[in-house]
C-alpha cells in the first residue's frame, strides 16, 4: 500500500483538500441556517439541491469532458466551486443557497469523475484495488477533518466559508500539476430499469431506500443538531462519527459478505439500524449517546449500500456490470434527493425526532423487503458470489466500475495477465504516437479522438 500511495500521493492530497472543503460547507450551512432563522424544511430543500446537482452532473459531465477535455473541465468546475463557497456567505438566503447547492453538486460530481478517471488511469491491474481503497479512505478522512475545522471561527461570520474556498482552490494545484492524460470515456448504454429490476429487485429497491437514508443521515445531520440546540463542536463530533463508523465497519462487513448470504447481512444490519433509531426516539440521550448512534448508523449505511451493489452484480454478466452501475447510481440519486426533503417535512411536524423516524422507517422497510425476497429466490453459495467492492455512497460510476474491475481481476489472475498485455500494447502505441509528434507529424492528420485526448 505504501508503494501505491507514493505513486499517487498528489492526487490523494488534492482529493483530501477537496473533501475537507466539501465537508465543511455541508455542515456549515446547516449551522448557519439556524443562525439565519431558516426553517428545517427550507434547509431540507437546500440540502436536497446538492443531490439534484450531483445527479445532473453524472449525466452531463462525461459528455462535456469528451468534448473539451479533462483539464479544462476540471479547472472550470474548480473555479465555480470556490466562487460558490464564497457566495454562500454573501447571500444567506435559502432560495439562493438552493440554487448554489445545485451548482456545487454538479461541479463536485464533475470533479470526482475527473479525479477518479485519472486515478484509474494511473493504476495497473495489481494496484487498482489498493489505489481505490486509499482514495475512499482519504475521502472519509477529509470529511472527518472538516468537522474539526468548524471550531476555528464563528459560523455566523465569513471566515469559515473563506477557509473552505481556499482549501478547494489549493486542492487543484497538486492534481493538475501531476495528473497524467486520462483515458477517453467510452459511451455506456444504461441498462433499462425493467431489466435491472428483473436481475435484482432487492438491489433496485434497496439502493433507492439507502439513498434516502444516507442523504438524510449526512445531509440533514447539522440541521438536526441545530434544532436540538447543540453547540458547533457537538454537531461537528456527531457528523464526524457518522463517517468514522462507516470507515471502521466497511471492511469487516465486507469480509462477512464474501462468506455468507448477503441478503441476511442486509436484513440484519437494517433491522439493527431501525431498532437503534427507535431507541433514540424513545429513550433519553445525551450528546454522547447521539454520537454513538450516529457512528452505528454510519456503520450500517455505508456497508449496506455496497452490499446491495455487490449483490446485484452477483446476478449480472461481467459485460453488464458497467451499465448496471450507471442505472443503480441513478436510482440512488433519486432516493438521495427525496431523503432530505421528507426528513425536513417530518422535522417540521414531529420536531427533531422526525430525523430519526424517517431513517428508521426506511431501514425497517428494507429489512422487511429483504426478508420477503429471501423467500422468492434461493441463496447463492459463497463460491458463486463476487468480491465485495469497497466504495462510498458518494462515489461516481467511474469509481464503482473501476473497483468492480479490480475485484474481478483479483478473483481471476488470467484476467490480470490479459489486461496487462493490452495495457502494454496501448502504451507502445501511445509512445509511437509521441515519437511521430516529436518528429514533425502534422497534428491535423491525427484522428479527432487523438486530438481530444489530454
Amino acid at each position: 500500500m505504501a508503494t501505491v500511495i507514493r505513486g499517487i500521493w498528489p492526487l490523494l492530497l488534492g482529493v483530501l483538500l477537496l473533501m475537507v472543503g466539501n465537508g465543511m460547507q455541508g455542515t456549515l450551512l446547516g449551522i448557519r441556517g439556524g443562525i439565519e432563522g431558516i426553517s428545517a424544511f427550507q434547509m431540507s430543500v437546500v440540502m436536497a439541491s446538492y443531490y439534484a446537482g450531483f445527479l445532473a452532473g453524472s449525466l452531463i459531465v462525461p459528455d462535456v469532458i469528451k468534448s473539451v477535455g479533462h483539464v479544462r473541465v476540471f479547472a472550470a468546475l474548480g473555479s465555480a466551486i470556490s466562487a460558490v463557497l464564497i457566495f454562500y456567505a454573501v447571500a444567506p438566503n435559502w432560495l439562493a443557497w438552493s440554487v448554489m447547492r445545485v451548482l456545487i453538486g454538479f461541479c463536485f460530481c464533475g470533479v470526482y469523475i475527473t479525479a477518479e478517471s485519472w486515478l484509474n488511469a494511473a493504476a495497473n491491474n495489481q494496484t487498482r484495488g489498493q489505489s481505490l481503497a486509499a482514495y475512499m479512505i482519504v475521502q472519509m478522512l477529509g470529511i472527518v477533518i472538516a468537522q474539526a475545522l468548524l471550531n476555528l471561527a464563528d459560523p455566523a461570520a465569513f471566515t469559515l466559508f473563506a477557509i473552505s474556498s481556499i482549501l478547494v482552490s489549493l486542492a487543484f494545484t497538486p492534481i493538475l500539476l501531476s495528473a497524467q492524460p486520462a483515458p477517453q470515456f467510452l459511451t455506456i448504454k444504461r441498462m433499462s430499469f425493467g431489466k435491472l429490476y428483473r436481475a435484482s429487485p432487492l438491489g433496485c429497491v434497496g439502493i433507492f431506500l439507502m439513498g434516502g437514508v444516507f442523504a438524510a443521515l449526512s445531509g440533514m445531520s447539522s440541521v438536526w443538531g441545530t434544532e436540538m440546540g447543540l453547540s458547533v463542536g457537538q454537531i461537528a463530533s456527531f457528523v464526524a462519527a457518522i463517517y468514522i463508523g462507516g470507515m471502521v465497519l466497511q471492511y469487516p462487513i465486507g469480509w462477512l459478505s464474501d462468506r455468507f448470504d448477503r441478503r441476511k447481512l442486509v436484513l440484519s444490519l437494517t433491522a439493527a439500524g431501525a431498532l437503534v433509531t427507535l431507541a433514540t426516539i424513545l429513550l433519553p440521550m445525551n450528546i454522547w449517546g447521539f454520537t454513538l448512534v450516529g457512528a452505528l448508523l454510519g456503520g450500517v449505511a455505508n456497508p449496506v449500500y455496497t452490499l446491495l451493489l455487490a449483490y446485484t452484480n452477483d446476478y449480472l454478466d461481467q459485460e453488464d456490470m458497467a451499465s448496471a452501475s450507471a442505472g443503480l447510481l441513478f436510482i440512488y440519486g433519486l432516493g438521495s434527493m427525496a431523503g432530505p426533503i421528507i426528513t425536513g417535512w417530518l422535522m417540521e411536524v414531529m420536531g427533531p425526532d422526525g430525523y430519526w423516524a424517517y431513517m428508521g422507517v426506511l431501514m425497517a422497510a428494507l429489512a422487511g423487503y429483504a426478508r420477503w425476497r429471501m423467500t422468492r429466490r434461493a441463496a447463492l453459495g459463497p463460491s458463486q458470489q463476487g468480491s465485495f467492492p469497497v466504495v462510498s455512497p458518494g462515489a461516481t460510476r467511474f469509481a464503482v466500475e473501476a473497483m468492480e474491475e479490480a475485484q474481478t481481476d483479483a478473483d481471476d489472475p488470467a484476467t490480470v495477465r490479459a489486461s496487462d498485455a493490452a495495457t502494454a500494447e496501448g502504451d507502445a502505441e501511445r509512445l509511437s504516437g509521441e515519437e511521430q509528434a516529436s518528429s514533425g507529424v502534422d497534428p491535423a492528420a491525427l484522428s479527432s479522438d487523438e486530438r481530444k485526448s489530454d
